[in-house]
């Protein structure tokens, strides 16, 4: 689920809830006039109104299902429309008008209690008037038993609204924390374990969203460690492990941090110079050549001769979308730039005048 998901489930329950509400307004309206309590048969006008009202408005809220309705302020009018209704029936009544009180009380709670059961606010707004007339035109005996009618459902549907608001906000709280660890895997999985650089999905991702130059272009430059098999064969794995962690901790720290590095291979890497001048982007070159030649971290790579671990470079400029273009320009430039020697750099464009 999403928080996507989340609003649409919330929505849903709004819709029911309005929807069911309407429907009963409607469906009582029609039972008071086709067989109404205590053989009273007259469309009055209260009555009118709530049946038009909840037709209406329930037509309309299935065509247009995304627009809202202010519950409270719905609730609150059929409230009063119920009240006009009962107080104007109540006159034509000559006998056992507190029965009918009580009875019309009681109609008006179970539209509520059934349409709002978790929603104390709604339900409250729609029975006070009711309840006010019915407490008005009673006499002073039937107070107690009114009261209690509508003290009930409140206490139960006020009971159901706080634990469903707990229930809700644990659900919630889960949710985002659900979220917060898929987005922590996600990243985690376009990240290198060993170096903490992108990999190669990492570095997809990136490109996606990569902006257009401005004052500059971007270059795409692609790094080797030289000679490091001999690296792995002479101090072992997990000193190669360590040099990879080093090289590419200096890597980071010698370009921008709107500069995109990712671990290409086992020892190479790719560094990307987002909006950048030819000449910058061969001094970040040369800069990241020299951080990695600083970390003297020793390297006899044949048995008569013993250096520093070194790293060499190819450069081309990343020109379109298709970074495979460039990729392969600076794949050709690394090429040639390790057959001259360890640790030299070599732009592309360069290869023509070799």
């Amino acid at each position: 689920m999403t928080s996507q998901s989340w609003r649409s489930l919330l929505n849903k329950k709004y819709q029911l809830s309005l929807r069911l509400f309407l429907f009963l307004n409607a469906t009582s309206a029609m039972f008071s006039v086709t067989n109404p309590l205590y053989s009273v048969r007259l469309l009055s006008v209260p009555l009118f109104v709530i049946f038009t009202l909840s037709a209406g408005l329930l037509f309309w809220h299935w065509k247009y299902a995304s627009k809202k309705i202010n519950i409270p302020v719905v609730s609150t009018l059929f409230g009063f429309l119920w009240a006009w209704q009962i107080a104007y029936k109540f006159s034509l009544i000559t006998h056992n008008h507190a029965t009918y009180l009580m009875l019309a009380l009681l109609s008006v709670l179970f539209i509520g209690s059934l349409a709002f059961a978790s929603n104390i606010k709604a339900f409250t707004l729609h029975s006070l008037p009711t309840f006010i007339t019915c407490l008005w035109l009673s006499n002073h005996e039937e107070w107690l038993r009114m009261t209690y009618s509508l003290a009930l459902p409140m206490v139960a549907i006020g009971i159901h609204h706080v634990l469903q608001r707990r229930n809700d906000h644990f659900a919630q709280q889960l949710l985002y924390q659900l979220l917060e660890e898929r987005e922590t895997l996600t990243d985690l999985s376009m990240m290198d374990p060993l170096t903490g650089l992108y990999n190669r999905r990492g570095l997809q991702s990136r490109l996606k969203n990569l902006p257009a130059p401005d004052t500059g272009e971007h270059f795409v430059l692609l790094l080797d460690i030289d000679h490091f098999k001999a690296y792995n064969d002479h101090y072992g794995h997990m000193m190669g492990d360590q040099a990879l962690i080093r090289v590419s901790a200096a890597i980071r720290d010698a370009v921008r941090s709107r500069d995109i590095v990712a671990r290409f291979g086992g020892e190479e890497f790719m560094v990307l110079l987002t909006n950048i001048s030819l000449e910058n982007a061969r001094q970040t070159a040369e800069r990241i050549r020299q951080k990695v030649y600083d970390l003297k971290i020793p390297h006899m790579f044949n048995e008569s001769v013993a250096t520093n671990v070194t790293i060499s470079i190819g450069i081309a400029i990343f020109e379109g979308e298709d970074v495979e273009i460039a990729l392969e320009k600076a794949d050709k430039a690394l090429y040639e730039a390790k057959h001259m020697g360890r640790n030299n750099i070599l732009l592309s464009e360069e290869l023509e005048t070799i």
